[in-house]
């Protein structure tokens, strides 16, 4: 019986956690355009858009557009003659800045998803490099 009572006292705890934990997504855009054309950014949203106000059908694009978002400047990845890697290392260290303040801030990495989009086609000079950065707290 006392190990009922535990289990149902660590379930209800677990589910109230559960209920009051918070999700921030950081979204890092760094440019792989040559030539400093490219825009590269942290993006970090401060409003909040439930899936409630989202319709499932096809909708106009401004009714779920977020205009309140934090932008931060980042270098390109590439300069005229190939890949910065002082740009990079530069980037690296603003990013390493915004996840600190945001650790500090209590927020905790749960997962990091990253990609890259470029057609890859002969002398193929464009494309971006995403990555995704999933805090919770």
């Amino acid at each position: 019986m006392k190990k009922l009572i535990l289990s149902l006292i660590l379930s209800i705890s677990a589910s109230a956690a559960i209920a009051q934990t918070q999700v921030k997504v950081i979204t890092v855009v760094e440019s792989i355009v040559p030539m400093g054309i490219g825009r590269s950014r942290i993006i970090e949203s401060v409003d909040t858009l439930g899936i409630t106000n989202v319709p499932t059908t096809k909708t106009d694009r401004e009714e779920i557009r977020v205009n309140n978002y934090n932008e931060y400047k980042l270098l390109n990845m590439y300069s005229g003659v190939g890949i910065n890697f002082q740009n990079i290392a530069s980037n690296d260290a603003i990013v390493s800045s915004k996840l600190m303040a945001l650790l500090r801030e209590g927020w905790k990495i749960s997962f990091v998803v990253g990609g890259v989009e470029s057609n890859a086609g002969k002398d193929d000079g464009q494309g971006i490099f995403v990555t995704r950065y999933i805090l919770t707290k």
